[in-house]
């Protein structure tokens, strides 16, 4: 890599590791192989995703250990097979054990978006089963405001999650211009590759975004990728009518109405080894090479930055990404003018995003009753009565828009998720 490209981050971040119950360790991680998105979204939602996903045991035990990105072959345990847990060593096989389950899940936060992120923070920890590792890009000035609140969290909470923080960084000699590109430091998350340059694989997600079901569910999508495909996003509208790209882009972008990214799963492992086909040059070029003369060639026609530049991207190579469906990214565009995400009216909302500000304005009250509800709900709290029925009775009264009155989407699967965290914490007893 170039000089102007060099990244000096190792001294000033900070982590939250060490969990010996965990015994954690990173693998290598070989090609994945998969199924397009079409396929999937023929089966709506969650329930599409695990039939894809179907458990049972193989045929063989010849495979040495399971990696979760690896698919074994379809002779040794049929299409699409994911073992329940890794096969025991018999008659003196050196079987190993899935020693990796943690999925890494990256945000970048300036200006006054603390207590946002670590709302979404929050709502991912009190979901997932498995344990997380959370990479925070952070203002020097917000750094400290992580540290306090996330340490003073309750160590029931914390055992279930490891942390990094770091600066925010970007390419020697551009730092401005990528800063100011569109929101203060959103187009970080374009370097992100670049800098945890170890890290296989990586759930990027805006700080306005509430996980309402555990974060493996979409980190599973990463073994539904196929050979070509590097990246999973949901479009920007599922109805063309009301699309912005098809209506006002100047610049090419993905599809029928573009991709949003404000849920960006990588597997950057992949991204790092790809060379990109483009329109500034004939030769495809690698990550580190296309963001600045993209940049370059398209600053004057880009509304939303960094997410433009993706469209403009995935436009040139389709086959790189996965699309998932729009209950994975539901936004106040899915229900402001009547209801438009039929995967959530089957199956309910499973990563809600507020974004135009919507958790902290009154232009829509029924994603800011839902955002309110887990920023307040106090930890060791039973959460069907601190915070399921109190947040159902709130939004029984929010029925003049639109949002409102398609309120059971926001609560089916937060209800479901609710219900089984109380099941674990049963059963533990």
């Amino acid at each position: 890599m170039s000089g102007s490209w060099e990244y000096k981050w190792n001294d000033k971040a900070s982590t939250l590791e060490g969990r010996e119950d965990w015994d954690l360790k990173e693998q290598g991680v070989p090609d994945r192989s998969g199924h397009d998105a079409a396929h999937l979204r023929k089966r709506p939602g969650l329930a599409g995703l695990r039939k894809r996903l179907a458990h049972g045991r193989c045929k063989s035990l010849s495979v040495s250990y399971w990696n979760p990105y690896w698919r074994v072959p379809a002779d040794v345990c049929g299409m699409n097979c994911l073992l329940e847990s890794s096969p025991r060593a018999k008659s003196g096989s050196a079987v190993m054990e899935l020693r990796d389950e943690r999925s890494h899940l990256a945000v970048v936060v300036c200006g006054p978006r603390l207590e946002e992120a670590l709302t979404m923070l929050k709502s991912a920890v009190l979901f997932s089963k498995k344990p997380l590792h959370f990479y925070i890009f952070a203002e020097d000035d917000l750094q400290d405001g992580f540290r306090n609140a996330l340490y003073s969290w309750p160590r029931t909470l914390q055992t279930k999650f490891n942390f990094t923080i770091y600066p925010i960084t970007f390419p020697k000699g551009n730092i401005k211009e990528w800063k100011l590109l569109f929101k203060p430091c959103a187009s970080q998350r374009l370097f992100l590759p670049l800098i945890l340059n170890d890290v296989d694989s990586l759930l990027y997600v805006d700080t306005d975004i509430l996980f309402l079901q555990p974060v493996e569910d979409i980190w599973a999508f990463l073994s539904l990728f196929n050979s070509t495909q590097l990246a999973a996003m949901a479009l920007e509208h599922e109805e063309p009518r009301i699309g912005w790209y098809n209506h006002f882009a100047r610049h090419p972008y993905y599809g029928k109405t573009g991709i949003n990214s404000g849920v960006m799963l990588m597997n950057m492992t992949r991204l790092r080894k790809k060379y990109f086909k483009n329109d500034m040059t004939t030769v495809a070029l690698r990550w580190e090479e296309i963001l600045m003369p993209l940049l370059q060639k398209y600053k004057l026609n880009i509304t939303w930055g960094d997410q433009d530049l993706l469209n403009i991207i995935f436009h040139h190579n389709p086959e790189s990404l996965y699309v998932f469906p729009c209950q994975w990214n539901y936004r106040p565009d899915h229900c402001i003018y009547g209801s438009n995400c039929q995967e959530a009216e089957h199956e309910g909302v499973f990563i809600l995003h507020g974004n135009r500000g919507v958790y902290h304005n009154d232009k829509q009250p029924t994603f800011r009753a839902i955002y309110e509800a887990i920023e307040k709900y106090p930890f060791g709290e039973d959460m069907e009565t601190s915070l399921l029925k109190p947040l159902e009775t709130l939004l029984q009264n929010i029925t003049h828009t639109y949002c409102g009155r398609v309120s059971h989407v926001f609560t089916k699967k937060l209800k479901q998720s609710i219900a089984s965290v109380q099941r674990d914490a049963t059963w533990k007893r």
